[in-house]
């Protein structure tokens, strides 16, 4: 790393940089400082949402800190940090965060790392200072003062022990086979944070409060607080809270424990009996950039050039996936950390393949690696690149005042944990404005010429363990190493885009109509071609726009004679591109501009979504114009596509929830061809000219559709671009319908219990209960409140007080078409000895909750909850979106008297409409248990 460092420092020609490069401010918009017992914090005021605020504690402590007799105490330790506090005893601290509308799970959670363990509450209304300062104390609390009674440790092991068994998959097992082959004598071989399912199962109270009092100290902890907060106030509170902890003079050392290096390759494989994919991995380490460097101007000039390299083989990745034939059928690359080792970094390249072709996926890999190191990337390349990067940071610079609570939160953590500068946008974009278009392409060459060395090379190689497939050996791939290292490469031939995205504009239409909503403060424009436009214009970002647009009809026009063809329609109808650019081309085109624009086709509609700065509004409209009129086939690019398709299905049964989703499928729509997975065989019918044709006529009539668009818009402005790219298409005005296929859910109960073989025997169950529902506002919330009322009672009862579960989860919904067909969905793990029995108290549940209705603190809390989630969406986009393509094109009010019906409701509302929904008799119930041995 000092080599590239002095290397950098000469390349990129920056003389005045290269004689001082000064240190990287701090935002001055972010309030930072440390105790005197070590602890520090990070205090920023911001209004988005308004009246919240996050709540974060970060600890520098993760599963590395475990020896072997203590692996999974760290997560273990995390978990119990809802299980009782000093100031909040058992559950206390949960159902009070609860009843002031904080949801478990959503606004409240933790994750446990290799190095960190982060704590968080989300949302928190700054409006109630008790509810504030309470925040604050179990901030104080996760610090120094979780409980860790026996009696909830003991029933936490059940909780642990199932979140092993939900989440021990093949994944879990892949990782578990690599991380020793590629961390030879390093700590990080072993250190799952999941941990030793026998430590988890056997560890003594004593040993689990020893980790606490070891590691949970102030030195190790970062405090973050964003949001509509005064910062001064906040400073004071948390030196008056936090200040009295103590720091014990006689304290273990933090150690961030080495990745040696490795002369020769390493060569790891791993391979599962239910891994459905093949993916390889190829890193070459290097140092991690230190922290004196990375906090310092020609640190971060570092890593845009690293950004900027990263962004240039992936666009040749790209061009090389849509050729038949390709060699991977995905591949990315990029620098950060190696794997999970934050001491060591690596170029990272990624890439899925077919189970026969890992050398050559392999040789590939190396030989687009090879080339970028020999040959460099092309000016032209470079230029793409760094206009797109410039763009993001002036998209982020333009929306500064606009930015949620939880982008600055996570990124303090960073700071904290990764010691991640925080410049502040307002110095990064004006920085890089300035010196970016200084660093020339040279300066990005010589620098990935450095990390791409001959030695500290690993190759990692995943995949299915069947019969009959037999992996290339250490040898082999060792052998495409050095042979493609050997080749004589020549560089990379790059096609140049010099054309603009519409050659030939068309000749403006007219806005015949203009009307004022004045209820939801819209616009909405007639259009001569029969389309409605309808604008809202909005103060929540100051540089962004958001898009939807709707029409009647869908697939279901073509469905039951053509299901295969039907369901993949989105997928395939723009594999060509668009106009005169193909996939790979209209990236280049678009370069440095904020514009998005793709269509989809669902069972009932066809539609657009995107998205765009307020000076690039008129690029996404082309492209809407252009999805419209020019849509592009490309038969190179369907082949690769359906190539890929037949790697990614080949093996999808090996996976035992492909079976458990079949099942369920069946259970519910019986042998509806609309509803089966798509697979490997089915791919021979796919007909790329037929989709193109159906494509087509979905989207022959513009003037069928509703567009709307939500954000900083200027009606004046917006109007001559609407009327050249979207009154000029050709089109009637006609409300576009949907034919009425069949999709309607088996009726009446019944249960199916079915055995499959699995590596991690667990068993998996599905209830659901269907019927027939008015599709009103008020049933909506009811099914919302029921479902999310379910979530806290199983939580209590199946999770914590049984033990016997990660988590349940319950969800319902009532449907457009079928009109009102109705459904609530309870999954959940389990051990399979206990199936049996937690099944039936979540099946208890429902009919107790039908005879008597929710209990007053469940009800209110949700309530609570939904209250405030209401109040947040007001001021976001993406909301108003949503509302106003309902209220034009389904002609559903979800708004108005939105949260009057919420706050209306009753405990006899929902009691009768849980009752209403099982009285009708249509509980069926899918469970899949692992397959006994004889």
């Amino acid at each position: 790393m000092k080599k590239l460092i002095t290397l950098l420092l000469l390349v990129t020609g920056l003389v005045a940089y290269a004689q001082q490069n000064p240190p990287l401010p701090v935002d001055p918009k972010v309030r930072t400082g440390k105790l005197e017992n070590g602890l520090t914090y990070y205090i920023r005021q911001n209004n988005l949402p308004e009246n919240r605020a996050d709540f974060y504690i970060a600890q520098k402590v993760g599963s590395m800190q475990e020896e072997d007799n203590q692996a999974g105490l760290a997560h273990f330790l995390e978990h119990m940090a809802f299980n009782g506090t000093t100031n909040f005893p058992g559950k206390s601290m949960l159902n009070y965060l609860q009843d002031n509308g904080i949801k478990f799970g959503t606004n409240i959670n933790a994750y446990t790392s290799f190095d960190e363990t982060v704590y968080y509450i989300s949302n928190i209304p700054t409006t109630n200072k008790n509810l504030v300062d309470s925040a604050l104390l179990v901030l104080h609390d996760w610090s120094n003062a979780i409980a860790l009674e026996e009696e909830e440790l003991e029933n936490e092991r059940g909780v642990i022990r199932e979140e092993w068994r939900t989440r021990g998959g093949a994944q879990q097992r892949l990782w578990d086979q690599l991380l020793p082959k590629m961390y030879p004598d390093s700590k990080y071989a072993n250190r799952m944070p999941i941990g030793s399912i026998d430590v988890i199962n056997n560890f003594k109270p004593e040993e689990i409060r020893a980790y606490y009092h070891r590691w949970y100290r102030p030195d190790l902890q970062g405090i973050i607080v964003v949001g509509d907060i005064d910062v001064d106030e906040m400073e004071q509170k948390i030196k008056e809270l936090f200040s009295p902890i103590q720091l014990d003079e006689e304290r273990a050392e933090r150690e961030y424990y080495p990745v040696p290096d490795n002369k020769d390759p390493i060569v790891a494989i791993a391979t599962d009996k239910e891994a459905r994919n093949t993916q390889i991995m190829l890193f070459y380490k290097h140092d991690t950039m230190p922290d004196e460097f990375r906090n310092t101007q020609m640190g971060y000039i570092t890593e845009y050039i690293l950004n900027a390299a990263a962004a240039m083989m992936n666009q040749r990745f790209a061009e090389i996936i849509q050729k038949p034939d390709a060699p991977f059928t995905s591949a990315f690359a990029y620098d950060d950390d190696y794997f999970v080792a934050k001491t060591k970094a690596a170029w990272t390249v990624v890439a899925g393949s077919a189970e026969d072709k890992i050398e050559s996926a392999l040789a590939a890999m190396v030989r687009e690696t090879e080339r970028v190191k020999q040959h460099g990337f092309t000016a032209s390349e470079y230029e793409v690149a760094r206009t797109n990067i410039l763009k993001g940071y002036e998209d982020a610079y333009n929306n500064r005042d606009k930015q949620r609570n939880s982008s600055y939160s996570q990124e303090y953590v960073r700071a904290f944990t990764d010691g991640e500068p925080i410049p502040g946008i307002e110095f990064e974009y004006q920085f890089l404005q300035a010196v970016a278009p200084n660093i020339p392409v040279e300066a990005i060459n010589q620098t990935i010429q450095q990390l791409i060395g001959d030695e500290n090379i690993v190759i990692a190689v995943t995949g299915p363990d069947k019969e009959g497939l037999v992996y290339p050996g250490e040898d082999a791939l060792l052998n495409v190493l050095a042979s493609v290292q050997a080749e004589t490469i020549e560089p990379y031939a790059e096609e140049v885009i010099d054309e603009p995205l519409v050659a030939t504009p068309p000749t403006p239409g007219k806005i015949i109509k203009a009307e004022k909503d004045e209820a939801m403060d819209a616009t909405v424009w007639t259009l001569e071609n029969g389309m409605k436009v309808i604008l809202k214009n909005t103060d929540f970002k100051d540089d962004q726009i958001v898009m939807t647009g709707t029409s009647a009809g869908g697939y279901s026009h073509y469905g039951a004679q053509d299901p295969v063809n039907s369901r993949l329609m989105s997928n395939v109808a723009t594999l060509g591109g668009v106009g005169n650019f193909s996939a790979t081309d209209l990236p280049k085109v678009l370069a440095g501009k904020t514009a998005s624009a793709h269509p989809g086709i669902s069972l009932t509609t066809q539609d657009f979504n995107g998205s765009s700065s307020i000076r690039d509004f008129e690029t996404m409209l082309q492209l809407v114009y252009l999805y419209f009129t020019a849509p592009r086939q490309d038969n190179d690019a369907f082949q690769s596509f359906i190539q890929r398709m037949e790697t990614q299905l080949k093996n999808q049964e090996a996976e035992p929830m492909v079976a458990f989703s079949d099942s369920v499928s069946s259970a519910l729509y019986g042998d509806n061809p609309l509803t089966k997975r798509i697979k490997a065989d089915d791919l021979k019918k796919v007909n790329y000219n037929r989709i193109m044709e159906m494509y087509a006529e979905r989207f022959s009539n513009p003037g069928s559709f509703v567009f709307t668009f939500v954000g900083n818009i200027d009606e004046e402005k917006v109007r001559p671009v609407v009327e050249q790219y979207l009154a000029s298409l050709p089109g009637k005005a006609e409300k576009g319908e949907f034919a009425k296929i069949p999709m309607n859910f088996r009726e009446g109960s019944f249960e199916n219990i079915f055995q499959r073989e699995m590596q991690n025997p667990k068993a998996s169950v599905f209830n659901t209960i269907t019927g027939k529902t008015t599709r009103d506002m008020k049933n909506r919330i009811l099914m919302s409140m029921f479902d999310q009322i379910l979530d806290i009672i199983y939580t209590e009862k199946v999770r914590e007080e049984e033990g016997g579960t990660y988590g349940v989860y319950a969800g319902g919904s009532i449907s457009r078409y079928p009109e009102g067909q109705t459904i609530l969905q309870i999954m959940f793990d389990t051990d399979p000895e206990r199936m049996k029995h937690l099944n039936q108290i979540v099946l208890n549940v429902l009919k107790e909750f039908a005879a008597d209705g929710p209990s007053d603190s469940d009800f209110a809390k949700v309530k609570e909850y939904m209250n405030k989630s209401y109040n947040e969406n007001l001021k976001e986009n993406s909301y108003w979106l949503n509302i106003l393509d309902n209220k034009y094109f389904y002609g559903e009010d979800n708004h108005t008297q939105y949260i009057e019906t919420v706050n209306a409701i009753t405990k006899a509302d929902l009691r009768n409409f849980a009752k209403a929904l099982l009285n009708q008799g249509n509980l069926k119930t899918v469970v899949m248990m692992p397959k006994v041995t004889e």
